[in-house]
């Protein structure tokens, strides 16, 4: 019987991923529909993927799919195929990665999960099939002349930060679950405009439009297959981007430019930038934004004190790393400044 988890290393997996000659392409999608037996599911789906090479991360669970993964061209049409014979997936929406190397996953995850996108609803009676409407990207480009539409990001802080569309709200938080009801107290005094929802993909954006409506809001839309469609249409028919700057996403590029806009700082120096990084001291670990020079000055760290960590012996490194600090390590802006996240005694 074929094993139904990885074994090997994560740097030999890296390391292999690297000699690959083939390129890949890196796919995002995600389909909303009931699955009985989400770990028989996750298993077959494991087998199959498996097969075909398939590296990434997908979540199962009694609510649907969500997937980021990557395949070699060669197989793109064969997994196509073999997703599409998956009932509820047939026709499914396949996001093709905006800005790809191919380099963005080197092994495949697939976990059961108890929702496919965190969201903290509990209330029996939301319906996710009671959902806003969809709009695609000439009619959100419409839309969103009209000033009797807002448009609202439903991604993190820090995703907002390197890239958004015009006139955007940022609802400032760290989680999807303490976004939604966010979103529906600062949109109590527009219940009678149009409400544009996005996010990367459009898992997101097509909870949180059946949120809204769950709430009472009228006029609620979400924009079809998120950013990464949305980037690939424009660009298809030559349409006017409202999108500025970069798409964060979770895997390994960390980001996926859209326009040529830098419209965030690094977090240390200030100057402009929008890359990503995490730091490299791993008691830390830290997400933020970082420029070449800031990066070339502390070696990849966040911080001195982190630079001067990944200089000293690996067993010292370890003994400090057992009291890190616990919890998601992303660089909030509302932080006055950068510091290690090393706890030491």
């Amino acid at each position: 019987m074929a094993l139904l988890h990885n074994r090997v290393s994560q740097e030999e997996l890296k390391m292999r991923l690297m000699e690959e000659s083939e390129h890949r392409t890196t796919i995002s999608f995600y389909h909303y529909f009931f699955i009985e037996d989400p770990q028989a599911f996750r298993d077959e789906l494991y087998r199959n993927l498996d097969g075909l090479k398939v590296f990434g991360r997908i979540y199962v669970a009694h609510e649907g799919i969500n997937a980021q993964i990557s395949v070699p061209d060669s197989g793109f049409d064969t997994l196509k195929s073999y997703l599409y014979s998956i009932g509820p997936l047939d026709g499914l929406r396949l996001n093709i990665a905006v800005d790809d190397d191919g380099k963005s996953f080197w092994v495949l995850k697939i976990k059961v999960r108890e929702k496919i996108v965190a969201d903290g609803i509990e209330d029996p009676d939301f319906d996710m099939r009671n959902k806003g409407r969809y709009v695609n990207a000439e009619e959100f480009n419409t839309l969103t002349s009209d000033p009797n539409t807002i448009v609202i990001d439903m991604r993190n802080h820090y995703e907002f930060e390197v890239g958004h569309f015009e006139r955007a709200i940022e609802v400032p938080s760290d989680t999807f679950r303490e976004q939604l009801p966010m979103a529906v107290d600062m949109m109590q005094e527009n219940k009678d405009k149009n409400i544009i929802m996005y996010c990367t993909g459009g898992i997101r954006c097509e909870k949180a439009s059946a949120f809204m409506l769950h709430k009472g809001f009228k006029n609620v839309f979400h924009l079809e297959g998120g950013i990464i469609n949305y980037a690939n249409i424009v660009r298809e028919k030559g349409l006017p981007n409202k999108f500025k700057g970069k798409n964060f996403v979770f895997d390994n590029r960390l980001g996926e430019r859209i326009s040529e806009e830098v419209i965030a700082k690094c977090h240390q120096c200030g100057e402009p930038a929008d890359t990503h990084t995490n730091c490299a001291n791993e008691g830390c670990h830290l997400l933020f934004i970082q420029c070449a020079q800031c990066a070339a000055k502390y070696e990849g760290c966040c911080s001195q004190a982190c630079q001067e960590t990944i200089h000293l012996p690996e067993e010292a490194q370890k003994e400090l790393r057992k009291g890190i600090m616990k919890g998601q390590h992303v660089f909030n802006k509302s932080r006055s400044r950068l510091r290690p996240l090393i706890q030491r005694d």
